[in-house]
């Protein structure tokens, strides 16, 4: 209960102070609200640009090129007017959206900060979220930082607070049948739409680092960004199939298949958790030990290493999982 109280009393910015997110970038300068309604309506359309900050990068510009591809046009990954115009047809989508906070929104139950060694993690209830302000980035599909760079640092945490977040929020709750209630709740916690186009195939593209999915005509549906390997557990690269999914799953970690393991650490199953180590979902494929998911770091995809399977945010990673099923190829090309 402590930590529920300091949740809802302080504002947004204590509560980012000390957490895993605070050496995030300065938000100083405020996201930018043309790049912003860019990457909300890209987004909205499948074509990930990553986290929704309002920043320029290198996600963004993959994910313009992605967008450019499926449409027909020279796939630069540069706004120009084509491009603009293009977009344009989708409606003039503002960037932020005003929210208004409830009181499911800051019950919880948050687990604090999350422990780095896996042997501490296996010995937490869950691995949910460390507190409101990271939940409400991750539905929203952006980062604290920017939650503060929209709001004031000393905005309450508490039951109707309005709050600015990036406008990506979606409608569609009719997911199927036979996934899990539980599951259902984190698609809907990370606002996936229920409406998703199925992918006849799967492409990750290593020196791209991204993941696209076409349709049975081969027409280019999806694409988001993605972690693919490293030196020491490089990319598979040939052709796979996804054999299944696990929906919040569990972690078996087993020091002997990590070459970055610590002295002394043991096996030990991690609980679930948006910040578990392959985040809401698995996606199992054909190459053993490999898989497609989440992770616990957004920011960081496409900027760091995997040990060698394919990592995507949570909310990318869950509305991918309404797109396949057992026996949808993936093929992973250099």
């Amino acid at each position: 209960m402590k930590t529920l109280r300091f949740a809802i009393t302080t504002g947004l910015g204590l509560l980012l102070a000390g957490s895993a997110q605070a050496a995030a970038p300065s938000p100083a300068a405020g996201p930018d609200p043309k790049v912003m309604q860019v990457q909300v309506v890209l987004d909205h359309l499948g074509f990930s640009p990553g986290v929704v900050d309002g920043r320029q990068g290198a996600s963004l510009k993959r994910a313009l090129a992605g967008f450019q591809k499926a449409n027909g046009l020279p796939a630069s990954g540069e706004m120009d007017p084509r491009t603009a115009a293009a977009l344009g047809r989708y409606g003039a989508t503002p960037p932020v959206a005003e929210v208004t906070l409830g009181a499911a929104d800051l019950a919880g139950p948050f687990v604090g900060p999350i422990p780095k060694r896996e042997n501490e993690q296996a010995k937490l209830p869950s691995l949910g979220y460390s507190n409101p302000v990271e939940m409400l980035a991750e539905r929203y599909h952006t980062t604290p930082a920017t939650l503060i760079a929209l709001n004031s640092p000393d905005t309450p945490m508490k039951a109707g607070t309005k709050i600015k977040v990036p406008n990506v929020a979606t409608a569609g709750r009719a997911y199927p049948a036979e996934l899990p209630d539980g599951y259902k709740q984190t698609l809907a916690g990370l606002n996936v739409d229920s409406s998703q186009p199925q992918a006849d195939h799967l492409v990750v593209d290593k020196s791209d680092r991204t993941l696209s999915a076409y349709d049975a005509a081969g027409k280019l549906i999806a694409q988001f960004p993605v972690t693919t390997g490293s030196r020491h557990d490089p990319l598979p690269i040939g052709r796979w199939k996804v054999q299944g999914a696990s929906y919040n799953p569990e972690f078996h970690y087993n020091p002997r298949l990590f070459w970055d393991a610590r002295k002394g650490d043991r096996k030990a199953t991690l609980p679930p958790g948006p910040n578990g180590p392959v985040g809401v979902v698995w996606l199992d494929l054909s190459r053993a030990h490999y898989g497609i998911h989440g992770t616990p770091e957004p920011q960081n995809i496409g900027r760091t290493e995997s040990h060698g399977c394919i990592r995507l945010s949570n909310w990318d990673a869950a509305r991918l999982s309404l797109m396949v099923k057992p026996g949808t190829p993936a093929i992973f090309q250099p």
